[in-house]
């Protein structure tokens, strides 16, 4: 089986005020002869070298399961880099989300052969990088169709920006795990991610979005999100 390949690129922000390094994935069989859809991932390296995404989407496309797919991965700094950039209180978390859709869509759309409409975009983060995914989503309807959420920190910042979007087309997958009751947060507390993504699911239901919602075994690691990589993938980006 052929591997695609994953180039290194860096995008200016003007939002940011910064160089963005980027983590572009094209599969084996890549060609601008041929339309792609687009998944972006915060916490764009975890999800290249924890959870193994590239390889993922490799095997899927080898089976001719999944259409075509090019993943880009939004790396972060440090600690302190990503939860400015994705806390909902982070003081670049509105910068950011800005650069995911104003600033990166529109570079993919000139650089790759994509579909160019929102159910042809998705977003996919774990956590925190969850979090920043679904409120980009949530600001910018047009611009992303899909989200795919691996244990996204919850508060009430979350709650009242899904309540107040206008989005109604939206295609949501979301996993959480059940040992998520006492997780470590970066406030130097532990939070019950189990109950608030509970009450975020409940939230995702009255909105009658598109929506695929459970509740897995594992706790707050990759290891868990790792094992759901191929059902997130096949279930999202099926032929």
């Amino acid at each position: 089986m052929e591997r695609g390949k994953i180039e290194e690129r860096s995008l200016y922000s003007e939002a940011l005020q910064q160089e963005v390094s980027l983590l572009v994935y094209l599969p084996a069989t890549y060609s601008p002869l041929y339309k792609y859809s687009l998944l972006i991932a915060s916490d764009g390296k975890d999800y290249f070298q924890l959870g193994r995404i590239s390889r993922v989407v490799d095997e899927l496309l080898h089976e001719e399961e999944i259409e075509n797919l090019i993943v880009v991965g939004v790396p972060y700094e440090n600690v302190k880099d990503r939860r400015s950039k994705y806390h909902p209180n982070g003081d670049q978390n509105k910068a950011y989300m800005r650069f995911l859709a104003q600033e990166l869509v529109p570079y993919l759309d000139e650089q790759f052969p994509t579909y160019q409409i929102g159910m042809g975009r998705g977003l996919i983060g774990d956590s925190l990088a969850a979090t920043v995914s679904l409120m980009t989503a949530c600001s910018y309807p047009h611009t992303f169709g899909k989200v795919i959420l691996h244990s996204p920190y919850v508060n009430d910042a979350v709650l009242e920006t899904v309540k107040n979007t206008s989005a109604t087309h939206f295609s949501i997958d979301h996993v959480i795990g059940l040992d998520e009751t006492a997780v470590a947060t970066g406030d130097g507390v532990e939070k019950n991610f189990l109950e608030d993504n509970r009450e975020l699911s409940t939230l995702f239901e009255d909105k009658g979005f598109t929506y695929r919602y459970e509740e897995q075994s594992g706790g707050h690691t990759w290891k868990t999100w790792q094992k759901d990589m191929n059902r997130a993938i096949l279930m999202n980006y099926t032929k």
